[in-house]
C-alpha cells in the first residue's frame, strides 16, 4: 500500500461512524420508503392500476373534496389488499420499487462514502417517504447532511459529483432491460388523447437506447416498472446535477469555477428554470418546472460553504467535470410532464 492509499485509509478509518441507533433510525425511514415506492408503483402513473377507481362518476367535485381522506384512505387499503390477492400487481410494484430505491441508494451513499473518503463528518442517508400519490412516486427522494467543514475543493468536487455518477450508473442496467422488456399496447392511439393524461418526456438517453433496440417510442406501449424507475432516475440526477446553490452541480461549479462564478450561474440557472416551467406550464401544459423553481430559489438564500484549502483539481476532476456536464445533457428535459 503505497503512502497515499495509506494516508486516505486513515482518513476513512477515523472519520466518524454512525452509531447503532443511527443504523435503526435510518433504516426504518427506508423500510417506510419502500412500502409507500411499492404501493406508488402500482398506481397510475407508474403502475397499472388506475386511480380513485372506488369514486364513481356520481360523486360531484365538491363531495370529492370534502371527503377526500375517506376516498384516499380506502383507494391505499383496496390497492394492498389488490396487492396481496393479485401475485403480479405486488411483482409490479416491487420491481420499481427496487429499482427506484436502489438508484437512490446509489446516488446517495456515492455521496457518503465521498465523505468518509475525506473524514468528513456526514450521516447516512435519509430517505423522505411520502403518502403514495401525493408525493413523488411514494417518496421525495434521499439526502445526507453534512456535519463538518468541507476540507478542500477536490473534497468539494469530489464529494458533489459521486452522488450523481453513481446513481447514473446504477440505473443504466434499468434503463436497459426497461427497453428490452418492452410491450407494445395491443390497443391503437387515439386520434386525440383523453384529457388529463399525463404524459412522460424521453431524456436524450432514452433516444438512443431506443434507437439501439429498435423502438419506436411514439407508439403506445404497456405499462413497464423498469422505464417508470429509470424514468425517475434520470429525473433526479438531471435535477441534482443543475448548477445551482447547494445541489450536486452547485458543489461541482464552486469547485472548478470559485465562488463568484457560482454565485451568478446559479441565479442565471434559477432565472432559466423559472422561465422554463412558466414557457411549460402556458405552452406545453407541463406544470412539473413550478415546484423545483422555487426551490431553487430557496436554496440561493444558503451560501455555499468554502472549503479550507484551495488548491488546484488537476486534469483527472475537469474530465470527470465534462463527463458529469455529459450525463447532465443525456438526463435532463425542459419539459418533464406534460397534461393533455
Amino acid at each position: 500500500m503505497s503512502d497515499f492509499d495509506l494516508r486516505e485509509f486513515q482518513i476513512f478509518m477515523t472519520a466518524p461512524k454512525p452509531a447503532l441507533r443511527d443504523y435503526v433510525r435510518h433504516f426504518v425511514f427506508f423500510l417506510i420508503a419502500f412500502v409507500t415506492v411499492t404501493i406508488a408503483g402500482t398506481l397510475y402513473p407508474f403502475g397499472i392500476l388506475p386511480i380513485f377507481a372506488n369514486v364513481g362518476p356520481e360523486v360531484s367535485a365538491t363531495d370529492f373534496a370534502l371527503h377526500f381522506p375517506a376516498y384516499y384512505a380506502q383507494m391505499i387499503g383496496q390497492t394492498v389488499m389488490l396487492m396481496f390477492r393479485e401475485p403480479e400487481v405486488l411483482a409490479y410494484g416491487l420491481k420499481f420499487s427496487i429499482s427506484l430505491l436502489f438508484v437512490l441508494l446509489c446516488h446517495e451513499f456515492g455521496h457518503y462514502f465521498a465523505c468518509r473518503r475525506y473524514g468528513v463528518d456526514s450521516t447516512l442517508p435519509y430517505f423522505i417517504p411520502t403518502p403514495p400519490l401525493l408525493g413523488p412516486a411514494g417518496t421525495f427522494g434521499a439526502f445526507i447532511k453534512i456535519r463538518s467543514p468541507l476540507p478542500s475543493r477536490r473534497a468539494t468536487f469530489d464529494i458533489g459529483v459521486a452522488g450523481p455518477i453513481a446513481g447514473f450508473v446504477a440505473l443504466l442496467p434499468i434503463a436497459v432491460t426497461a427497453f428490452a422488456t418492452f410491450q407494445s399496447s395491443p390497443e391503437p392511439l387515439p386520434a386525440e388523447m383523453p384529457e388529463g393524461l399525463l404524459v412522460f418526456s424521453d431524456p436524450l438517453i432514452f433516444h438512443g437506447l431506443a434507437f439501439l433496440f429498435g423502438i419506436d417510442l411514439s407508439v403506445p406501449m404497456l405499462p413497464n416498472p423498469f422505464y417508470s424507475a429509470a424514468w425517475l432516475g434520470l429525473l433526479i440526477t438531471a435535477l441534482n446535477l443543475i448548477p445551482s446553490g447547494q445541489l450536486d452541480g452547485g458543489h461541482a461549479v464552486f469547485a472548478v469555477f470559485g465562488p463568484q462564478f457560482h454565485h451568478w450561474l446559479g441565479r442565471a440557472a434559477f432565472i432559466a428554470m423559472l422561465a422554463l416551467s412558466l414557457a411549460g406550464l402556458f405552452f406545453f401544459n407541463s406544470p412539473a418546472g413550478i415546484l423545483f423553481a422555487v426551490l431553487m430559489g430557496f436554496l440561493l438564500r444558503f451560501k455555499h460553504p468554502v472549503p479550507l484549502e484551495n488548491e488546484p483539481l488537476g486534469n483527472v476532476r475537469i474530465a470527470v467535470a465534462v463527463l458529469t456536464l455529459i450525463i447532465f445533457v443525456l438526463s435532463f428535459v425542459p419539459f418533464p410532464i406534460r397534461i393533455t
